[in-house]
């Protein structure tokens, strides 16, 4: 089930996407896979961390508005050189730029944005998701780390759709994609798809869909995930 289509690339500070990918995907890619399945015209949110690099390979005709939860409107990819202005960041506190028409506003007015189902599309990490489409980002459940949940259950509940960007797998070799979430909950049900560098995953009601591969087989991952694959 692999592809070998072309990843398209987006605008500027965009990554070369490889014309065949029959190989894991670097980060980087993943996040051009995600740009190029993101509706024209949607208000998206982009997580602190991974995703963030979406912003780097939305093509600009398709009028995607990104929304930052420190209170802007039409973010554009981040800031080099030149373009770096320290007080314009994103929530992740990464020089960004702006596009026309952008807008600034407060904290508040912007969880209200991300609580009142204004958000189309919300891009997060994960430590894991389950089949079932609950999302755990926020903490590992181990005494020694530090709980980081900003505002993940906010837009896990707001945003229309929850996408995941993530490895498939911990350094250890453990499956991220799981039948049940250990780690504490950030939001039940709430995601529809995960977008990894082995392949991209449709969360639905009657089952996790596979919808590309990378490098892997889909008699691999079965072997691998502890899901069943459709």
């Amino acid at each position: 089930m692999t592809t070998d289509s072309t990843i398209p690339a987006g605008p500027a500070h965009a990554v070369e996407a490889p014309v065949a990918v029959d190989r894991p995907l670097s980060m980087d890619e993943v996040a051009a896979v995600i740009a190029r399945d993101i509706p024209a015209g949607s208000f998206v949110n982009l997580g602190i961390g991974q995703p963030t690099r979406i912003a780097d390979h939305l093509p600009r005709e398709l009028d995607v508005v990104l929304h930052t939860e420190n209170g802007m409107l039409g973010m554009g990819p981040k800031a080099e050189g030149a373009e770096i202005d320290p007080d314009l960041t994103n929530a992740g506190k990464v020089p960004v730029t702006e596009l026309p028409g952008a807008a600034y506003f407060h904290h508040a007015d912007s969880f209200a944005m991300m609580r009142g189902g204004h958000l189309d599309v919300c891009v997060l990490g994960a430590y894991q998701v389950s089949e079932r489409g609950d999302l755990a980002n926020w903490h590992t459940g181990r005494p020694d780390d530090i709980p980081a949940v900003g505002g993940a259950m906010d837009l896990a509940i707001g945003a229309k759709d929850v996408y995941v960007m993530m490895t498939l797998f911990t350094k250890s070799g453990a499956p991220k994609l799981v039948p049940r979430c250990t780690y504490p909950l950030t939001g039940i049900g709430c995601v529809s798809r995960v977008y990894t560098e082995l392949a991209t995953f449709d969360l639905r009601p009657h089952g996790v869909h596979v919808l590309e591969t990378y490098g892997i087989t889909l008699d691999e991952l079965r072997s691998r995930l502890g899901v069943e694959l459709h």
